[in-house]
């Protein structure tokens, strides 16, 4: 009994440790992209081939609107030069879409990276650690948290 109730704790914890409420995100703080109906908070890396493969997967969707943060990873060097390039052009959407279709990879350094830029990826960064996000690509959708490209769960939750 006492390892039931173990069992049945633990994984209470476990289903709330990433809370999947995005009513207390700023959303002035991340990139909107889309217009649709739904919507869809996006923890992405851009050097992360998975997040790439969800980018692309999401601009084919016009009823999305996607408020992406950027939780650049350590084992990805240019990463997070990569989020502070994006976040510091006036039309951050152009920029990550140049960022995250990999036209950026051979680029040694990037130019026009602004000291709001350099701030706004440092928020957006503590805003994931304090949803507990720890992997990249990671979702909340509809109050469900979706880690990883798993396409099927992510149209389960949009109502395909």
């Amino acid at each position: 009994m006492k390892l039931i109730l173990l069992i049945l704790t633990l994984l209470i914890v476990a289903a709330t440790s990433i809370p999947a409420d995005a009513n207390d995100l700023d959303f002035s703080k991340t990139i909107t992209i889309g217009n649709g109906p739904k919507t869809v908070v996006e923890f992405t890396d851009p050097d992360c081939p998975y997040c790439r493969k969800a980018s692309k997967y999401f601009d084919g969707r016009s009823d999305v609107t996607r408020h992406v943060l950027f939780f650049p990873l350590p084992r990805h060097p240019k990463a997070k030069e990569k989020a502070q390039y994006a976040l510091s052009q006036t039309d951050r959407a152009a920029a990550y879409r140049e960022v995250m279709s990999g036209r950026m990879d051979s680029v040694q350094k990037f130019e026009g990276i602004t000291a709001k830029g350099i701030k706004l990826q440092e928020e957006q960064f503590e805003t994931a650690r304090r949803q507990k996000v720890d992997s990249t690509p990671t979702f909340l959708i509809n109050g469900r948290i979706i880690v990883g490209f798993d396409q099927k769960k992510i149209e389960e939750a949009l109502g395909k």
